[in-house]
């Protein structure tokens, strides 16, 4: 539903030359609506202009288009218009190469009081693929031509320089896009239009390409760093770390495949390892660490013994966990304020079942997202588990895809979850009652590949639906679906 404001701003915004030439008229307090209306419906002309005179000194997406009274469409959860996108661009570079003295020409206009522009928060998907939206490689990439664009060709004439404009943005660079960036970065740093990376994601970059970025990043805005299948090492990562670790102000790092050559193991290995641990500690805002397919066994107290605070989200996929990292953990101080949990990958049905459930109980009361994907739980482990698992009341995500759990185990889990009021995504696996001639206890490699009986899988959603709708809880979605961009970020729970 909308509301009778919306409606007349979404008229009103019908013919776009009107609309521009009624904007110096219009009280501020309806700029924020107009701007979600015009972006909405591609009002291109409007929303360059727009941007042009916005009448505060932020304007921020994850604000502007959010739910809000007047539309509960939440535009930050769409990929967001190719054609809104450069409206916005072309509307903050129409502003920087307009002489502030105009203003006085229009008492009106108040495009002198813009000092910051914050788009972050955009849809990364990296899926879809449609040509009338901006994936995030795209976003990043218009900024960056701006950016360069704007240094090369100057703006105002002599003596009338605009006052500048921070445009906060999340980055995401490739080997092909690293090159092009590094030069966007470089032009703001002199330019009115200063380029600001809240939350830098580097894909495949060489090492020295990764220091080269981190060094051209202000300080004072980055809040992550993600380093995704860049397979560094500890030897490649001891050389990265020191320059993360002078963001003082960062609360997320994400990092994988942190281990030691074992062809060449040994002293440097052990050496790297102290000194990567040594940096680590240097963190003082730090909240979430992701270490996926990190070999840790053994060495999880190590790691986070180092570290100054408590984290509220730790993502520890594949890192070949043993009894007494579980262990460490549960008895840790990070284990009562974590609000994400991710171990997939990690077998937890021998002898780390136990201290699982002993983390699980210590971190029950502020567990919002439990991931378990491959962890080789069956039957008997998960129900052996549901006493501890229902006591955390504030559970909203369980991820057990990969699982070999039957169906009456998964109606099981479905009965005693009842209780957690708080839940809304469970992602199960396909039953193994679904698959034909398994062997047992079935590989993971098995359960994600093999096919499955799809009349026998038709009946057992059915199923599931009915005892879903009969204990009220409708709203809780159950879904094999692990593409549906479910698994919350950190930074949304």
């Amino acid at each position: 539903m909308h509301t009778l404001v919306f409606l007349s701003t979404r008229q009103v915004l019908q013919c776009q030359s009107a609309a521009c030439q009624a904007l110096p008229l219009l009280p501020r307090e309806l700029f924020p609506l107009l701007f979600k209306v015009a972006f909405m419906d591609k009002k291109t002309v409007v929303l360059r202009e727009l941007v042009h005179t916005w009448p505060f000194p932020l304007l921020s997406f994850q604000q502007l288009l959010q739910e809000c009274a007047h539309c509960s469409r939440a535009l930050l959860q769409e990929r967001p218009s190719t054609e809104s996108m450069q409206a916005v661009i072309l509307g903050l570079t129409a502003r920087l190469h307009t002489p502030e003295t105009e203003a006085g020409t229009q008492p009106l206009v108040r495009k002198h009081t813009l000092r910051v522009l914050d788009m972050t928060g955009l849809l990364d998907d990296g899926v879809e693929q449609d040509p009338g939206t901006m994936s995030m490689w795209d976003c990043t990439a218009a900024v960056a031509r701006t950016c360069i664009a704007q240094q090369q060709g100057g703006t105002a004439e002599p003596g009338l320089a605009p006052v500048p404009v921070e445009v906060r943005v999340d980055l995401r660079v490739n080997r092909a896009s690293y090159a092009f960036l590094r030069e966007a970065l470089r032009s703001s740093a002199d330019s009115p239009l200063r380029l600001c990376c809240r939350d830098l994601r580097a894909e495949d970059l060489p090492m020295r390409n990764t220091v080269a970025l981190l060094q051209l990043l202000d300080a004072g805005c980055l809040r992550r760093v993600d380093l995704r299948f860049n397979n560094l090492g500890l030897r490649g990562l001891s050389v990265i770390i020191p320059h993360v670790a002078r963001f003082q102000h960062l609360a997320s790092l994400r990092l994988h495949y942190v281990h030691g050559d074992s062809r060449q193991p040994s002293v440097d290995g052990e050496d790297n390892f102290r000194y990567f641990l040594a940096q680590m500690g240097r963190f003082t805002c730090l909240r979430e660490l992701s270490m996926g397919s990190s070999l840790l066994s053994g060495r999880l107290d190590q790691l986070l013994s180092t570290l100054q605070s408590p984290l509220e989200s730790l993502e520890l996929a594949f890192c070949a966990l043993l009894p007494e990292d579980l262990r460490f953990l549960a008895r840790s101080p990070h284990a009562i304020h974590l609000k994400k949990l991710d171990l997939s990958g990690n077998d937890l049905s021998g002898s780390q079942l136990e201290p699982f459930q002993g983390l699980l109980q210590a971190a029950a009361a502020t567990l919002l997202h439990l991931e378990l994907t491959e962890c080789q739980l069956a039957d008997t482990q998960l129900l052996a588990t549901l006493p501890v698992l229902t006591r955390c009341a504030s559970l909203r995500y369980l991820g057990l895809y990969g699982n070999p759990l039957s169906m009456a185990g998964l109606k099981e889990l479905l009965r005693d979850s009842v209780a957690q009021a708080e839940l809304r995504t469970v992602v199960h696996p396909f039953p193994v009652d679904c698959y034909e001639g398994l062997p047992w206890p079935p590989p993971a490699s098995v359960l994600l590949e093999a096919s499955i009986n799809e009349e026998k899988f038709a009946r057992v959603e059915a199923e599931l639906h009915q005892l879903l709708l009969a204990s009220g809880r409708a709203h809780v979605l159950w879904t094999t679906d692990i593409y549906g961009r479910l698994a919350a970020d950190y930074f949304s729970l």
